[in-house]
């Protein structure tokens, strides 16, 4: 896992129940988001953004989500936005990323609608779980395309779905964050009443339609959205397994000799077997991600082949988290069921994370 700084680890953790309990970030976590100029890291370098290789980002995200869920929960879907600048016109690219303290929120479902209107669209609509909405200075979303009232189809007779971004003046936030977990990610709904935006604000994120041609916009869209989820749920189910270890190791055998709980056999048999599972499938993940981005650095793409695989050891490291994290929470006692315990908001967190509809499906 990449290092983070451990000063930033303490800074992260220090106020990670404060923000919990609050339900938004701390000052001092947006802060550091801030000054490590996280939100724009994977945007174009040639705009004002950093660009960084994606296997280093994931590995980033999940070290940040192991220190507090929320926040690399935050700073993933933030940045995640950022990504689509390599889509955009680079004109209004450049002019979002050199927003000050920039962080774009959003949400893909498409429940809203854009209207053809002039040189540009009208907007309106509702969205939920646009995570980091209290500091967002734009929002992202997907909206069906409609002219005079009717949507227009694409080449399977289907609604034509558009992405688009708008300053946060367009936009009302709507406070429906209650989430037992994840709770300072603040993913609040959000409303545009129709709002007229230019054309250049609608765009395709496709490799075949990026802007930039650098190979991070060459990456599957759907391949990037599995990585850089799984990799925030395992990193809050790691982090859970570590304070397992930890209350199993002050528990008490109560029916056996009287020792630590740790020190008997069976359990401690189920405890190495969660966690070396864990870490087998993010072997096998980075390993693939690793050699996906190899390829994407040679040939400027990825096949469905590799994307299909990653979205599978995706989906099995997220199936490891969560065998995991429900094998080892009945031997934590109810110190783990506190809600006020470090072991209970990762657990809060993990639960409300693993929820993202990517990153289920029926075995």
């Amino acid at each position: 896992m990449t290092q983070l700084p451990e000063r930033d680890i303490r800074r992260i953790a220090r106020f990670a129940a404060q923000a919990d309990a609050a339900r938004w970030l701390h000052p001092v976590q947006q802060a550091l988001i801030h000054r490590r100029n996280w939100l724009r890291m994977l945007a174009p370098r040639a705009l004002g953004g950093a660009e960084l290789a994606l296997p280093a980002v994931v590995r980033l995200e999940e070290a940040i989500a192991k220190v507090d869920g929320s926040m690399g929960w935050t700073v993933t879907l933030c940045a995640g936005a950022g990504w689509f600048a390599g889509f955009l016109p680079p004109d209004l690219a450049r002019e979002i990323l050199a927003t000050p303290r920039v962080c774009l929120a959003g949400s893909g479902a498409p429940t809203g609608y854009a209207e053809r209107e002039g040189e540009g669209w009208r907007i309106d609509g509702s969205w939920d779980y646009a995570s980091g909405a209290p500091m967002a200075t734009h929002f992202t979303f997907n909206a069906i395309l409609r002219e005079h009232g009717q949507p227009l189809l694409d080449d399977a007779g289907q609604p034509r779905v558009m992405a688009f971004v708008v300053p946060r003046e367009l936009v009302t936030t709507l406070p429906t964050w209650r989430s037992i977990g994840l709770r300072a990610t603040a993913s609040h709904a959000y409303r545009i009443e129709g709002r007229w935006i230019g054309a250049a604000h609608g765009f395709e994120i496709d490799p075949e339609r990026a802007r930039e041609q650098g190979p991070l916009y060459r990456f599957p869209f759907l391949a990037f959205a599995f990585v850089t989820l799984a990799a925030n749920v395992a990193g809050m189910a790691a982090h859970f397994v570590e304070l397992a270890f930890d209350a199993v190791w002050r528990r008490r055998d109560r029916f056996g000799a009287g020792g630590a709980l740790i020190e008997v056999p069976a359990v401690r048999a189920v405890l190495d077997e969660a966690r070396d599972r864990l870490e087998d499938v993010r072997t096998r993940f980075y390993a693939e991600l690793d050699g996906a981005w190899a390829r994407v650095l040679a040939d400027g793409r990825v096949d469905d082949a590799q994307a299909a695989r990653l979205r599978a050891l995706s989906i099995e490291w997220v199936a490891a988290a969560r065998h995991a994290v429900d094998t080892l929470y009945p031997l934590c006692g109810l110190h783990a069921a506190r809600e006020d315990s470090v072991i209970n908001r990762v657990w809060r967190d993990f639960h409300t994370g693993s929820q993202h509809s990517l990153l289920f499906e029926f075995r």
